[in-house]
């Protein structure tokens, strides 16, 4: 399945600990959600993503085995959902799912910036 990563699975090393390898994301490439902005998930440390006329954010398409959906899924968690998304990549767009919280789980005022995999 084409994901849509724009947090902390970006990270090799915050991937392959969720999903038991980092393969999908060596074959990954750049992608740029359109009409949204990144923030932080209220009361975590996490991103999420808000509906931002205007904005874009940067990120990586991969495609995900479905069998490493299932700790990613767990990873992201219930406050997460798993949305469709339009993606533009290598000059060209593309359908992908991105896992993205409600609006009122976001924090409009706090940008998310990433941060040393130790946090996470």
């Amino acid at each position: 399945m084409r994901v849509f990563l724009y947090g902390s699975l970006m990270d090799p090393a915050v991937f392959a600990r969720r999903a038991g390898t980092a393969e999908p994301l060596a074959s990954a490439r750049p992608g740029l959600l359109e009409g949204w902005r990144r923030v932080t998930l209220r009361g975590t440390p996490f991103p999420t993503l808000l509906r931002a006329a205007g904005e874009a954010v940067d990120g990586l398409v991969a495609d995900i085995p479905p069998a490493l959906l299932p700790p990613l899924h767990a990873y992201e968690g219930a406050l997460y959902r798993f949305l469709r998304v339009r993606v533009l990549s290598e000059g060209q767009y593309l359908a992908a799912r991105a896992w993205i919280s409600r609006p009122d789980r976001a924090d409009a005022r706090r940008p998310w910036s990433p941060r040393p995999t130790s946090e996470l």
